[in-house]
């Protein structure tokens, strides 16, 4: 590269070689710029298209409940009546007194609080539209940052794994140096290297699962989710007012919850459907007017017409309606009461376990890794003062392994609850005060 802008000197002016050097020195970096999880939620929002497609919706809600408002159009009807089809005055339109060319117009006359209803029904389905995209959002900040996670705590556990493969084969060189000194046995030799390979192993497995895990990023984020990661978030604290878990305030506080806010909105629709449907028991009339022309011999006619349907069989018919309309409420207020109970179960659900892996994961770096480490360092001094085998000092560093490693999967495991419940409403909806759930 450097040389193609060596050669490009030579034939463009300064400024211009500056300006190529600026332009792919910017790329580079920005192709290698760390990303934060922050700054992946918002590429994700970005590049949704169920973002967009939740916008056309709106619209077009929005946009039908204006045309409710309106009155039907207006019908032009033409024709002509009494037309003579026999004898010496047939297919003559202006012989016989009888025969009138008729022109004119019927309107139906639909009841303003009718369309008023009719307009509010469609007003709500963009109700329902929104609080379908603040669903959206949230899921996708949540399931990006369920992706952005996984891939850093798979990273982390390479680093671990990396950093005991460097002593692994240090270990190997011990054994193979204190077997050529005769103070070692060959099947000290061939335990490091079954050590160094059960580690490489692992490595292997977690190479795997970070691959997949950046496939999960790149589905949200697209060719970003090849960029470093930055800035892990503080999963000890939340967006969630945890002083309310005890108290009804919780149940208060998820009843803003977008899914539950959608059942709202669909209970608002049959609400709206149920009043139209007994404004309807009212039926709407049809007035007609018309112009009739006859013969030049004759005068000229006006026709004036109303039309009214006959509601013979409401008990069937209205009144079935509504009730099917009344019965829809009641079926959209149980399923948004019974979503609400299941959320508030799954969300101190997520509280409790998000808490625990806290806890746990603080007693590992508390308690248990230092006695490993401790235990780690005994059997080595022990090992290169005669009094242990190469086996005690492997077997110590493997569980040194084994204890860093389930503590990062306690940490990832918190940090995934903590990404649902910071993610229960998108990051653009305020929410109650923030609290901290971890024990310092």
């Amino acid at each position: 590269m450097f040389s193609f802008l060596a050669a490009a000197g030579r034939r463009l002016p300064m400024a211009a070689t500056a300006l190529v050097l600026a332009v792919w020195t910017q790329h580079a970096f920005a192709v290698d710029a760390p990303l934060s999880l922050a700054e992946a939620q918002r590429l994700a929002l970005a590049r949704s298209r169920q973002l967009v497609a939740q916008d056309a919706g709106v619209a077009a809600s929005q946009d039908l409940a204006v045309a409710a408002r309106q009155l039907p159009d207006p019908v032009l009807r033409l024709g002509v009546d009494n037309l003579p089809v026999t004898g010496e005055e047939r297919y003559r339109l202006t012989s016989d007194f009888m025969t009138m060319r008729r022109i004119g117009l019927m309107q139906e006359l639909t009841r303003a609080d009718k369309r008023r209803l009719r307009a509010e029904r469609f007003e709500r389905e963009a109700d329902k539209a929104l609080a379908e995209k603040d669903r959206l959002s949230a899921a996708i900040e949540r399931d990006t940052a369920l992706a952005w996670l996984d891939r850093y705590y798979t990273e982390a556990m390479m680093a671990v794994i990396a950093e005991q493969r460097a002593q692994a084969k240090l270990a190997i060189e011990a054994a193979e140096g204190a077997y050529r000194g005769g103070r070692g046995s060959q099947s000290d030799v061939l335990a490091a290297r079954v050590a160094q390979g059960m580690i490489d192993d692992r490595a292997s497995e977690l190479d795997r699962q970070l691959q997949n895990a950046a496939v999960r990023l790149e589905r949200w984020i697209g060719a970003a989710a090849q960029q470093p990661l930055v800035g892990r978030p503080d999963i000890g604290m939340l967006r969630f007012d945890l002083a309310a878990l005890d108290t009804a305030s919780l149940g208060a506080h998820l009843a803003h919850h977008p899914e539950i806010a959608v059942l709202g909105k669909q209970e608002q629709i049959a609400q709206a459907e149920a009043r139209l449907a007994k404004a309807n028991e009212k039926p709407d009339w049809t007035v007609e007017v018309s112009y009739l022309r006859r013969g030049p011999a004759f005068s000229d006619m006006v026709s004036v017409g109303v039309s009214v349907p006959l509601q013979w069989d409401r008990r069937n018919r209205q009144d079935r309606e509504l009730a099917a309309k009344l019965a829809a409420v009641e079926q959209a207020t149980d399923e948004r009461d019974e979503m609400l109970r299941q959320h508030l179960g799954e969300t101190r659900t997520l509280i409790n376990e998000w808490r625990n892996n806290l806890e746990r994961r603080q007693r590992y770096e508390r308690e248990l890794i230092p006695l490993a480490v401790e235990r780690g360092a005994a059997a080595l001094a022990a090992y290169r003062g005669g009094k242990a085998g190469i086996g005690d000092v492997l077997a110590a560093r493997r569980d040194e392994i084994d204890l860093r490693l389930q503590a990062l999967q306690l940490e990832a495991a918190a940090a995934q609850r903590w990404a649902y419940l910071n993610f229960l409403y998108p990051s653009t909806q305020s929410m109650p005060p923030v609290a901290s759930g971890e024990r310092q």
